[in-house]
């Protein structure tokens, strides 16, 4: 599959920018569609995950399932609204939880990260186990991208034959070089609202396992190295902070990946630059398509004149192809 840029995708006037295109959907955008029901998986290490599905056929045959990004959940829009396209297509869906993330505190001090693709291995082969889907696609948003990419990159002659195509939006491919780019001044919106949001969670762990994690100077805390040096790195077995952008970056599993991926980039992501895009992997890589917009910003592309996206348009034409 040839590197592409993609001209076509046209975002609705008013938003003038990456940042509107970004935070516009993010707070605004409202999806009408509803899981089924929510299951929780048990994790082989006594943690948790919980599960939310959309199961429309009683011979499941085919499966989406969707990863959200940092700090998200399946509830969010562009969980949702994928899920519902995928849907009106056919397909039954699956908007899973990363650990943490699903309204309850998880039980272990570890969190999960974009250097962790098991728990998305055992929510894949649990679809299989039980219910033996036959067709499988993986779509990720931003770290939900990385982890996708992930689980179909590491180790690729064990990735699951039902696993047949990969989608992933707005993806830091480079983690050391989006963090940069989040440093950036004009982006600190941001890093504030993640650093809000998994401090609630560090307060939390904080009481529970006093001696292993503190709060104690949370609020001075600014940027993300300065969270990733004292949680994400010790707590998931990193060095440090440059450690784990190095370790836990998705762009050198790239080369490996052999079966399709469609992995979408707007050139106006306020966390992407462009050792993020996967330019290399989709030059060397004939299972990579890579397709880059003018617009977009972060995990939004709002299309002018619809109630959908690009990207989820797009995956459905994908998935078809």
């Amino acid at each position: 599959m040839p590197l592409i840029s993609t001209a076509s995708y046209r975002p609705p006037f008013w938003q003038w920018n990456g940042h509107v295109q970004s935070i516009y959907p993010s707070m605004f955008r409202k999806i009408s569609f509803e899981y089924d029901r929510r299951e929780r998986l048990e994790l082989p290490d006594g943690d948790f995950i919980d599960l939310d599905w959309h199961q429309q056929n009683t011979v499941h045959q085919k499966l989406v399932i969707i990863t959200h990004g940092l700090e998200g959940d399946s509830g969010r829009h562009y969980v949702t609204g994928m899920a519902k396209k995928f849907v009106a297509a056919g397909w039954d869906a699956l908007g899973w939880n990363c650990r943490s993330c699903s309204g309850e505190p998880n039980r272990l001090l570890r969190f999960y990260h974009h250097g962790d693709a098991n728990d998305l291995r055992a929510v894949i082969q649990h679809a299989i186990d039980t219910h033996g889907y036959k067709e499988i696609v993986l779509v990720g948003f931003s770290m939900g991208g990385s982890l996708s990419l992930r689980a179909v990159g590491e180790n690729p002659d064990q990735v699951p034959e039902a696993v047949k195509k990969v989608i992933g939006i707005s993806v830091p491919c480079d983690l050391y070089s989006s963090v940069q780019s989040l440093s950036q001044p004009g982006n600190s919106i941001y890093v504030k609202r993640f650093l809000k949001k998994l401090g609630k969670k560090i307060r939390e762990k904080s009481t529970r396992y006093p001696d292993k994690i503190s709060y104690e100077g949370y609020e001075k805390m600014k940027t993300f190295i300065e969270f990733d040096n004292r949680y994400t790195a010790p707590l998931h077995g990193y060095q440090d902070a440059i450690d784990f952008y190095t370790r836990a970056s998705v762009k050198p599993l790239l080369p490996q990946i052999q079966i399709p991926v469609l992995l979408i980039q707007a050139l106006n992501d306020p966390f992407l630059t462009s050792e993020c895009m996967g330019y290399e992997a989709a030059e060397s890589n004939p299972n990579i398509l890579l397709e880059t917009t003018a617009a977009g910003g972060h995990c939004g592309f709002m299309l002018a004149g619809t109630k959908e996206t690009y990207p989820e348009r797009r995956a459905i034409q994908f998935v078809n192809s």
